[in-house]
């Protein structure tokens, strides 16, 4: 079986010109991952925005209503960092749907990739961070919810504390949240993962490495989950304008080689999102979000052998 990908044209909307998020990564990954051969047109899956109540099993309904209507405060767009239009509140939700539909089809094939996603800084009633609805939580309760899975891992590798995802899983024993993130860096307020590793600003390849090699064996073994959910920001490297560790290319292919072997070797079934990446050049950007991609590729050929 080939790797189920899922992307959607609707993950890209215009922004204002010189916006620093690089919302034209979407589709550019998409096409690279075709130019080099990486995936073919039938690995590729198409999401719908799912119904506003699956939303609201993580937000507040108030929250929800005012963002998809449009009418969400000026404060409270300013904390989200992406200016208001129809289409971008389209996305937002084909992204959720994305990464929903991404963990139902690892779970049918043991591993899939969403070519968006990671949003792990919205909160139940607000957003932050280029983050507007947490698309992880909410597809780990619709799993739940559906009665697909009980107990779910996020594995959450962006070079950013997954502070809205910790937030929202705090004293439930049913998702276990994991961050690996650099300490000095945004949000400047860390909440409390089930296991944080703050890591030290320009960390590189081998320790980081290392240091995710001393703990994420255990934790399949003692969280036993039904399903894991990666998020495979590319903000940790070097080049990277609002990372400050020191990765290469290389050191993000092993890290998700890393995850991807280990969690389908022991029989876990692996949803991956894109997370956060920020770099003036834009197809250096793609090339390390298509390395996730890539190593999912290579894990589901070494599945098949």
């Amino acid at each position: 079986m080939n790797l189920p990908i899922v992307y959607h044209p609707d993950y890209v909307v215009p922004l204002p010109d010189g916006h620093r998020f690089p919302m034209e990564k979407f589709r550019l990954l998409y096409e690279l991952l075709l130019k080099d051969g990486v995936a073919d047109f039938t690995q590729f899956h198409a999401p719908a925005p799912p119904p506003q109540e699956l939303i609201e099993l993580v937000h507040t309904n108030s929250y929800v209503n005012a963002y998809c209507q449009g009418t969400l405060d000026a404060k409270a767009q300013r904390r989200i960092g992406l200016p208001w239009s129809p289409a971008l509140a389209n996305r937002t939700c084909v992204a959720v749907g994305g990464t929903i539909k991404t963990a139902t089809l690892a779970l049918q094939s043991g591993l899939a990739c969403n070519t968006a996603g990671g949003t792990h800084h919205a909160f139940p009633s607000y957003g932050s961070g280029f983050c507007i609805f947490n698309d992880l939580a909410i597809a780990s309760r619709v799993l739940q919810k559906q009665g697909l899975v009980k107990k779910v891992l996020i594995v959450d590798l962006d070079v950013h504390q997954g502070d809205g995802t910790a937030f929202i899983f705090q004293g439930d024993d049913s998702v276990f949240t994991f961050s690996m993130h650099c300490d000095v860096n945004f949000p400047g307020t860390k909440q409390k993962s089930d296991l944080d590793v703050p890591l030290p600003v320009g960390m590189e390849d081998d320790d980081y490495l290392l240091v995710l090699a001393s703990y994420l064996p255990d934790l399949l073994s003692d969280v036993k989950p039904d399903i894991v959910l990666y998020d495979a920001g590319v903000d940790p490297h070097i080049a990277d304008k609002l990372g400050k560790l020191a990765l290469t290319d290389r050191g993000i292919f092993k890290r998700d080689m890393q995850v991807l072997t280990t969690c389908v070797t022991a029989g876990y079934p692996v949803a991956c999102v894109i997370g956060g990446g920020y770099a003036d050049n834009l197809n250096d950007l793609v090339y390390r979000h298509s390395l996730v991609l890539r190593a999912a590729t290579e894990v589901m050929t070494m599945q098949k052998m």
